[in-house]
This record gives C-alpha cells, sequence and structure tokens, in this order.
C-alpha cells in the first residue's frame, strides 16, 4: 500500500494523455503528471516516487525528492509567514505547513528550526518543532552505555542542547560536555553517555572507555609520525589548540600521554612530546 509523505515503489497501471496511473492500494490509483514522467515507461513497471498532495489536496507522484519524509526530522528554512502559520521549504513545490500551535516558540520567517514531519487529522502533511510529541524521551532499552549513534542538534537549553538520537529519540549534551561552538540543525556523531533513573539520555561528544583512548593515543602516534618525530601539544597545552587537533578534551589527551609515556613511546619534552 502507498504511503502518504514517503517514497513508495508503485506499478504502472494505465497512461492517459495528462500522465500516468499507480497502484496505490487502499489509495486507490495515484496520478503521476506528465511533466515527471520518466521516458520509455510501460505498463505493470514499478516506479520509485513521493506521494503527496498537490496545491488543490490531491494525491499525486512525483520523482522530486523531498528533503524530508513523514516521520522524520529535518532542519527547515521559514519561506514565509500568515495567519495560518509558518510554511517551510522542504524541497517541494507547496511549502510545508507547520501550525502555531505546533511550534515550541514562534517562527520567524527566514530562519531555520528542526521539525518533525506528520499527517494532521484532514490527512495533510504538516511540520512541528515540538519534538518531544513525537519522539521518545525514554530510552525504552533502545540504547546503551558508550553505543555510537547518530545526533541531530535540535534546541539550546540553560542544561546544554536538546539533540535528535538516531531520528528516533530525545536526549541531552550537558554543557559540560561541550567542547566545540554547536548550532542547531548541526549533524554529528556522539555516544551514549549515560541512561538517567527515569530513563531520559545523557549524550557525549567523544568515545568512551578504552575503545576512544586507544583510538586517541593512534592519532597522537599517527600525528607524532608525520611531523618528524615532535608536536608542540604538551600536557600543558590550551584545551582550545587540543580540541582543535584531536577533538577531544584536555583531561582526555592528558590520559593518552600518560598511556604512551607508560608504554615508552613518547617523551615530554619543555616545549612539547617527543616520539621516542
Amino acid at each position: 500500500m502507498a504511503q502518504i509523505g514517503r517514497v513508495n515503489k508503485l506499478k504502472i497501471v494505465r497512461f492517459v494523455d495528462f500522465g500516468l496511473y499507480l497502484d496505490g492500494g487502499s489509495l486507490g490509483d495515484i496520478l503521476m503528471p506528465k511533466r515527471y514522467m520518466p521516458s520509455g515507461v510501460k505498463k505493470n513497471d514499478l516506479l520509485e516516487v513521493f506521494i503527496h498532495l498537490d496545491s488543490q489536496d490531491r494525491l499525486v507522484a512525483t520523482n522530486d525528492k523531498p528533503k524530508v519524509e513523514m516521520g522524520q526530522v529535518a532542519f527547515l528554512k521559514v519561506r514565509d509567514v500568515n495567519s495560518t502559520g509558518a510554511f517551510l521549504d522542504w524541497g517541494m513545490p507547496k511549502d510545508l505547513l507547520a501550525p502555531f500551535a505546533e511550534q515550541r516558540i514562534p517562527m520567524e520567517e527566514g530562519r531555520s528550526y528542526c521539525v518533525f514531519v506528520y499527517i494532521d487529522l484532514s490527512g495533510r502533511l504538516a511540520a512541528s518543532s515540538k519534538l518531544s510529541l513525537f519522539l521518545e524521551e525514554e530510552n525504552n532499552e533502545q540504547f546503551k552505555e558508550k553505543q555510537e549513534v547518530k545526533l541531530l542538534v535540535a534546541s539550546r537549553s540553560d542544561m546544554g542542547y536538546t539533540t535528535v538520537i538516531n531520528g528516533t529519540h530525545l536526549g541531552l549534551v550537558h554543557n559540560a560536555e561541550i567542547l566545540q561552538p554547536l548550532r542547531t540543525g548541526q549533524k554529528m556523531t556522539g555516544y551514549i553517555k549515560s541512561i538517567r533513573a527515569d530513563g531520559k539520555i545523557n549524550l557525549t561528544l567523544q568515545k568512551l572507555g578504552s575503545a576512544g583512548r586507544v583510538e586517541l593515543e593512534d592519532k597522537v602516534l599517527t600525528f607524532l609520525v608525520e611531523n618528524k618525530g615532535f608536536s608542540e601539544l604538551g600536557d600543558k597545552s590550551s584545551p582550545e589548540d587540543i580540541f582543535r587537533q584531536y577533538r577531544v578534551s584536555k583531561a582526555s589527551y592528558k590520559k593518552a600521554l600518560s598511556k604512551l609515556y607508560k608504554k615508552r613511546k613518547i617523551i615530554f619534552e619543555k616545549d612539547g612530546v617527543k616520539l621516542v
């Protein structure tokens, strides 16, 4: 069965002067206008199409691909705001509406927001920046500590950054974990730092445990080999310089240096670190 707001593979059932019709299952036959028709197709061929409502609220199929599908989160820019709500650019001819009631904070023209795409009570695609209404905030045994995940920065608070985890959950990167400037809409790799007693998820941007330390040690050794066996980044270097090179905290870097020193792979000098 075809799904509104998603890319579907549908079979061609017949041709007409103004396009072709695809088998949409319980949704009925769905028109693909002639301007979107691939050349050389024939009856019973399968086409990969996106199903949505056109400007007259008719189901249509297109080979245009939107920036986001139904049930997903994306960072979208507001094209216009009127008495109905905010209209977002999602890569389709008809902009995506974020009703006022679905705006976490009032949206402004020209600014971008993280939104979840859903189908409203009238069957139309719409957007909401109230992500907690659609995404899980409790772990539900889906994630484990130290697990690598994909993150999308959603919003800023006094405690840190609320972040979308793998497109399904919300977690928090606490201020203490922020070693670099973050921005809303930024995508990155992160890690599950801890699961709180209430099931909510704390995140970190650094790989945890021995695997992260060994990886950092290897990076330090590689850097030394590639730079004639010397680095000016020692245990007294600034956190900013260390992060710029290795994307880790100064504490993590010092632990890695200590391990390498104990393994007799480096020695400390007054102005840096030298490869043995």
